[in-house]
């Protein structure tokens, strides 16, 4: 991999006052605990970059995304430096059907109270910069 930073989106999909999140598989956050996400392709919006994630992973179709938090993670062990677009957005439709097998093994609800374990290493600086979600 080149020496540049890659932009990641990351997407809390509310629905009933919980968020969606998978258990990775796959080289990149093996077992590791995160929401529906990927790298932002080229010239897409934030936006268009979480619905496209969210129904290519779970067959969801949301709205209202927004701006939850940005984030700077170095993953030393993968030689990776990327930096992630926290996102939120609002349930529409869809019930979370594991669409890629090669990147998730699991998918369930949550609230930032009941988080499984273990999260995938971006969420270490996203309670850095947004320790109020986690209150």
């Amino acid at each position: 991999m080149q020496n540049i930073p890659r932009v990641g989106v990351g997407v809390f999909v509310w629905k009933d006052g919980k968020f969606l999140m998978g258990q990775r598989i796959g080289k990149h956050g093996q077992g590791s605990w995160s929401v529906p996400g990927g790298w932002l392709e080229y010239q897409e919006s934030f936006e268009t970059c979480a619905k496209r994630e969210i129904a290519e992973e779970t067959g969801m179709e949301t709205t209202n995304v927004r701006f939850m938090a940005l984030t700077n993670n170095i993953f030393e062990d993968e030689d990776i430096h990327s930096l992630t677009v926290w996102l939120e957005s609002d349930w529409v439709s869809g019930e979370p059907t594991i669409l890629e097998p090669d990147k998730f093994i699991k998918q369930e609800w949550h609230t930032f109270k009941d988080l499984p374990s273990p999260l995938f290493m971006p969420w270490v600086p996203l309670k850095e910069v947004r320790p109020d979600l986690f209150l």
